[in-house]
């Protein structure tokens, strides 16, 4: 049987020491492999607690506060505790850091006379520590401060701003691009420059400036101790320095700039919440305007005010969808020879608690930029399919935007509907708004191959106001091309307008695609339409949108054609 060797010698082995410490006296015993534990430090600096207590940090009273802040306990009862410091001799030597494991005796006051225990140095815990601690702090690829601690940071600073009555600056700084970089070269290369940007950025910094990564490919940037001139200034120095020079990457080099977003704090922003979204108002506006550019946030009475009423209508078109207050009206499309109804188009209608109703110019603009326009798009594909399918003799026309097309709820809406309503899909024809652009072609065609095998027709409306080429045009399987009425309006009295919508009407017939002018003003117009091909026409020559059902009386209310 192997002997089990001395305490002493097992504590040595796992680097350990015991200690009896006397409170009455403050005298400390260690054991003799104490100098083991605690390298460079002379015996005499461990012989008291007052003595070991001016090598400890950060809290020089922390092992007596362990025993003295515990609550009393019986006389001759033991208990347990433990600690963290660290010990040095000189501020210039590395910090150990020791975990004290032990217990205290009370005395018959019921307060400690007398502990003892065991200490071991714990340098790796407190490192894994430290690093988990900052890593919960900082940005990982950066090394910079993460959003939530830079927000916290934001949030102290203007707290000091405002009870101090000083001026700084909190700045959003956008890599441009940064999606291209990734596209063309790859994740770790765009991680490299969002690496090299921070470093740039950091290097221009002064003394109490505090920098964070706020997002992918934005910084947050504090400015202490900033006017407005400062701000300008420090500006051009970090935009400089993001776009002087090249960042060196594994895949070469990558040319890159950086746009900024500022904001005067608190003149301006008197909330981290309110600096960071009228920063990133700014940052916006500087990258839509140029690439590489500057924004400083001022106050705007326009914008404000506008900001108002979309609160206002956003809260409206909500409440009126809910409480089934959006209905459509009924304009009708002639054809231009017969001036016959061949459709109608739907067109969105609010109506109010006054008995007045919001017209789509008033409606859709506002719904597309607040991210309402599907709502709005789900309830009238409802009401035009109900009016299908209780007219079986018309047709309509309900316009969507292309964001409404890649609504994978919009298609199971209208997929259930047409199956519920056969043949109903045969006399419908879905308008795409051409003035917003179609970002992905291949995405609509396929909406658009799936509507059509139900039967029903696409058209593109407001053509020639956007972006849809006759290339785009032909892709998507287009039956119908609505000209945008701001160039037919005119064609009576102006020669380009003539010649652009006679063009569009002759590719168009060409192409095999049908033509509806919109906008159509008076009879001379309408004539010239006519004569060049066009085979539809709509308008206030026509009639305008009606919310009463107009096919009940065609025949009263067509239009007759000129001779």
């Amino acid at each position: 049987m192997p002997s089990v060797p001395p305490a002493a010698s097992i504590l040595a082995s796992l680097g350990q020491a015991t200690f009896a410490w006397d409170l009455a006296t403050d005298a400390i015993a260690w054991s003799d492999n104490v100098a083991a534990v605690f390298p460079d430090i002379p015996a005499a600096a461990l012989a008291s607690g007052v003595e070991l207590a001016k090598l400890i940090e950060p809290s020089r009273t922390v092992r007596r506060d362990a025993l003295g802040q515990a609550a009393p306990a019986q006389s001759g009862e033991v208990v347990s505790y433990r600690i963290e410091y660290g010990v040095r001799a000189v501020t210039s030597a590395p910090v150990i850091w020791v975990e004290e494991t032990g217990c205290w005796f009370a005395g018959a006051d019921g307060r400690p006379v007398r502990a003892q225990g065991i200490v071991r140095v714990n340098n790796e815990r407190h490192a894994r520590d430290e690093q988990l601690l900052k890593l919960s702090r900082h940005d990982p690829l950066t090394n910079e401060l993460n959003r939530t601690h830079l927000i916290a940071s934001l949030a102290e600073t203007i707290e000091e701003c405002t009870r101090f009555r000083t001026s700084c600056a909190f700045m959003l700084i956008g890599i441009d691009h940064l999606a291209r970089v990734n596209d063309a070269f790859g994740f770790d290369v765009a991680d490299a420059v969002i690496a090299e940007v921070a470093k740039r950025i950091r290097a221009r910094l002064r003394s109490g400036d505090m920098l964070g990564r706020f997002s992918g490919n934005k910084f947050g940037l504090i400015l202490r101790n900033c006017t407005v001139d400062d701000t300008n200034v420090a500006t051009e120095r970090f935009l400089a320095a993001v776009r002087d020079e090249v960042v060196p990457t594994r895949s070469g080099p990558v040319s890159v700039t950086a746009s900024i977003g500022a904001v005067t704090i608190p003149r301006h922003a008197r909330s981290a919440e309110e600096a960071v979204n009228r920063a990133q108002e700014t940052l916006d506006a500087a990258k839509s305007r140029r690439a590489g550019s500057f924004a400083l946030w001022k106050p705007n009475v326009e914008r404000d005010a506008q900001r108002r009423v979309n609160i206002r209508v956003t809260d409206e078109i909500v409440t009126a969808l809910n409480e089934r207050r959006i209905v459509i009206g009924f304009e009708p499309v002639v054809d231009a020879r017969s001036r016959q109804p061949s459709f109608y188009e739907c067109l969105v209608r609010m109506e109010q608690d006054d008995g007045r109703a919001l017209l789509a110019p008033d409606i859709v603009p506002v719904a597309e930029r607040l991210g309402l326009i599907r709502l709005v798009d789900h309830r009238v594909l409802e009401l035009a399919i109900s009016e299908l399918a209780a007219a079986p003799g018309v047709q309509l026309s309900l316009n969507i935007s292309p964001d409404t097309t890649m609504d994978p709820d919009w298609w199971t809406t209208i997929e259930s509907l047409m199956r519920a309503h056969p043949g109903v899909g045969e006399r419908l024809i879905v308008e795409i708004t051409e003035t917003v652009a179609i970002q992905d072609i291949d995405d609509v065609r396929g909406f658009v191959t799936r509507l059509k095998n139900f039967g029903s027709r696409i058209a593109i409306d407001d053509f020639g106001a956007g972006y849809t080429s006759f290339r785009n045009l032909r892709k998507l399987g287009v039956d119908i091309v609505k000209i945008d009425g701001a160039f037919v309006q005119n064609i009576v009295h102006s020669a380009d307008d003539r010649a652009f919508v006679q063009t569009l009407i002759d590719l168009a017939r060409r192409l095999g695609i049908k033509t509806v002018a919109e906008w159509v003003q008076d009879e001379e117009a309408a004539v010239m339409l006519r004569e060049w091909g066009c085979d539809f026409i709509q308008g206030r020559l026509i009639g305008l949108a009606s919310p009463e059902r107009p096919w009940s009386a065609n025949a009263e209310k067509a239009v007759p054609a000129a001779s």
